[in-house]
């Protein structure tokens, strides 16, 4: 599976993005699709998870603000975010596994290239 994020961009706070990951190859449906963030300087982060089943967990810090969803038919998962604040300014990556469901990063088997979403005050 291959991984391409977009949508990335420079949006004031209080704005609002919208990241769409692609995936190549069979079986997407079947994937559990997580979104992480690494701000500079410091370690990568969960942000949320949609799972195969489409049920989703969110980290507390979004919760209310970004949405997630998938179009298995077009092999996409999207994370919308609102109400953006600069805190959330970080390199997005999408990941995604067969079997884990989890908020651990390096439990993911495949990794997109990452976008960037800067947040201005």
């Amino acid at each position: 599976v291959q991984l391409q994020a977009s949508g990335g961009g420079l949006v004031q706070a209080g704005g609002s993005l919208r990241l769409s990951c692609t995936a190549s190859g069979r079986s997407f449906s079947d994937y559990n699709m997580g979104w992480f963030r690494q701000a500079p300087g410091k370690e990568r982060e969960f942000v949320v998870i949609i799972r195969w089943s489409a049920g989703t967990y969110y980290a507390d810090f979004v919760k209310g603000r970004f949405t997630i969803s998938r179009d298995n038919a077009k092999n996409t998962v999207y994370l919308q975010m609102n109400s953006l604040k600069p805190e959330d300014t970080a390199v997005y990556y999408c990941a995604a596994d067969p079997r884990y469901q989890g908020t651990i990063d390096v439990e993911y088997d495949y990794w997109g290239q990452g976008t960037l979403v800067t947040v201005s005050s």
